[in-house]
């Protein structure tokens, strides 16, 4: 144990650095927020009369202050997370110079290492599994080793703290969702594990390469089934495959989007394997979600880590709505267009983003009771009258935007509205009808789409698929269903599947029921080991299995920010990473090649 002088000295430097009525001018000065005693409670500070009148002032270190003043943006979002942040901090601190204080009188209560304390990977293990932060046991991978030296120096309580701060942070910035199959209608944070995801810029780059290729293919490939379907006529896919699908609408067929782009947006879902190498698991072309999550997870951690951030060069994603709002104007020849998000509403399990993504883009946030149509043009109906739209970012599916074309039930869109958009009045994006392309039996033919539209081979591989459609594919899976994982074609947000390995012999043959029945509507792969990456838990730091969404922007040309939403499976053993379904989230740094 130090001595008792090297502790003397180690406090009075503390005291001496460090004042709270700084902390106070600093933030009023730098940023004109409210008086942080509002937020920080004055019994946070006063610990005992004898530790009041060593201190005087409870103290803080600026030099945090500054670090973390230096990455804040302009955002109204800065000041409920921030506060929050530097109260867990400056708790942090409180309790360590408390301790020290014992120590100091001859209580030996403060130990500067201790095994809760320190944090130790040699017990972290990866066996069986590719581990994204460590090649083997121990030994971090290159881009991976300044994280691990960062997370070990700071120890358990303060990152801890930092956990339950940034826990509270999303809650205070409404980062919640609801879950459809839970009758309490509870909004939930989807849980924010602090400790990041690191990928190469080398890895990066392969994975752009590879998704670019694969959305330029999937976009001439929906234009092409709605209008000359020579893909069919050549007998690449299945004829009957296709326009049996669900998401196939005939309402479509002879349509021309502008710009002959209907997958604007794009969220793949990618997974990286025992090899180490990365998979395309399914893409999503209708309504992709959790790009806002991307986002605000961006802002939380890298307030949490500042110097950890710089350090790394992590590349940017906060330019994701500038692109976005780009490529929506670019799909109108009027200047100034008038920007809609059109919402299912409040209830919507996804509310929080598109109110998000409308604030961000400086769009309308709309639902289709808002909306009417007149004379084949879109209004939004406000207090001084209607106002013209002339683009809309819709976040409701195809079946229920126009009650006169599709659901007749719906009322979630607005009469009209389809036939607007055939006349070219009103931009829609997505385009209605991209759904085709992310039916999972289609999936099995993305690297056949590749090869015939653009002559060349698949550079992001896709996962094993048995179509139950195909009839040795059929047999292959009733006869091996509890070695595959099975979905159902139209499902989304791990709903309709079925994990053979993990399920009960009366689930499987409840599933081997419902595939005889309708075998077009399941496909069936062999379960993937996915990936892990370190997470908290609450026994400590383990592995935790992962998949990658990045989103990709199409209008003139194609963009993909460099980053992207990391679903993590965060109860142990499983592979199920939907918020739904349970999981969490991470954020994704990328790094400078």
């Amino acid at each position: 144990m130090p001595g008792k002088t090297e502790w003397l000295d180690e406090f009075d430097r503390a005291i001496h650095k460090l004042k709270i009525d700084v902390l106070v001018n600093q933030i009023e000065r730098e940023k004109g927020y409210p008086n942080p005693y509002d937020v920080f409670s004055t019994r946070d500070f006063v610990l005992d009369d004898k530790w009041s009148q060593r201190t005087k002032f409870v103290t803080f270190p600026l030099a945090h202050i500054h670090s973390y003043f230096r990455y804040v943006p302009c955002s109204p979002n800065f000041g409920a997370f921030h506060l929050e942040f530097l109260r867990f901090q400056l708790l942090f601190y409180l309790k360590k110079m408390k301790q020290l204080f014992f120590y100091i009188k001859g209580q030996n209560s403060f130990r500067k290492t201790t095994p809760m304390n320190k944090i130790n990977f040699d017990t972290y293990k990866n066996i069986g599994f590719h581990d994204e932060m460590f090649a083997e046991e121990g030994k971090a991978r290159p881009h991976c080793e300044l994280l691990k030296e960062h997370l070990e120096e700071m120890g358990w309580e303060k990152l801890n703290f930092l956990q339950h701060a940034t826990d509270r942070a999303q809650l205070s910035l409404g980062m919640t969702f609801n879950v459809y199959s839970d009758n309490q209608g509870i909004e939930r944070i989807l849980h924010l594990d602090i400790i990041p995801r690191i990928i190469s810029g080398k890895d990066w780059d392969i994975l752009e390469k590879g998704l670019t290729q694969r959305i330029v293919a999937l976009n001439m490939f929906i234009g092409d089934v709605y209008n000359e379907q020579k893909i069919l006529k050549d007998k690449i896919i299945p004829q009957e495959l296709v326009l049996s699908s669900a998401t196939y609408l005939k309402q479509c067929i002879g349509l021309k989007p502008p710009k002959n782009v209907w997958c604007h947006i794009t969220g793949s879902d990618l997974i990286r394997g025992d090899d180490g190498n990365f998979y395309v698991l399914e893409d999503n072309l209708r309504c992709p979600s959790g790009v806002s999550y991307m986002l605000e997870n961006r802002e939380i951690l890298k307030r949490t880590f500042p110097e950890l951030f710089e350090q790394l060069r992590v590349r940017p994603v906060y330019n994701y709505a500038h692109n976005l709002r780009d490529m929506l104007e670019s799909l109108t020849p009027i200047p100034g267009a008038t920007i809609a998000v059109l919402t299912p509403g409040i209830y919507n399990a996804a509310y929080f983003e598109h109110a998000y993504l409308a604030q961000q883009l400086g769009a309308e946030l709309v639902e289709g009771r808002d909306l009417v149509v007149e004379n084949d043009f879109v209004y939004m109906i406000t207090t001084k009258g209607l106002k013209k739209v002339d683009v809309i970012y819709r976040r409701v599916d195809d079946d229920y935007i126009d009650p006169l074309i599709f659901k007749k039930e719906s009322l979630l869109g607005t009469p009209g509205l389809f036939n607007a958009y055939r006349k070219g009045n009103v931009v829609l994006v997505n385009a209605p009808g991209a759904g085709v392309a992310d039916d999972k039996a289609i999936y099995a033919y993305v690297p056949r789409i590749i090869k015939y539209y653009l002559g060349e081979e698949a550079l992001l591989p896709n996962v094993k698929t048995y179509i139950c459609a195909e009839g040795s594919d059929l047999q292959y899976v009733v006869e091996n269903i509890d070695q595959l994982v099975v979905k159902q074609t139209d499902a989304s947000g791990g709903y309709g599947m079925l994990i053979g390995p993990k399920s009960t012999k009366s689930e499987r043959i409840e599933f081997i029921k419902k595939i005889k029945g309708r075998p077009r509507n399941y496909i069936a792969q062999p379960m993937i080991n996915l990936s892990r990456v370190p997470t908290l838990t609450e026994s400590g730091i383990e592995g935790r299995h992962v998949d990658l969404r990045p989103y990709i922007l199409y209008g003139k040309d194609i963009k993909i920010v460099p980053g992207a939403l990391t679903r993590v499976a965060l109860k142990k053993g499983s592979i199920v990473v939907n918020s739904s379904q349970g999981g969490g989230s991470k954020d994704t740094w990328v790094l400078d090649s």
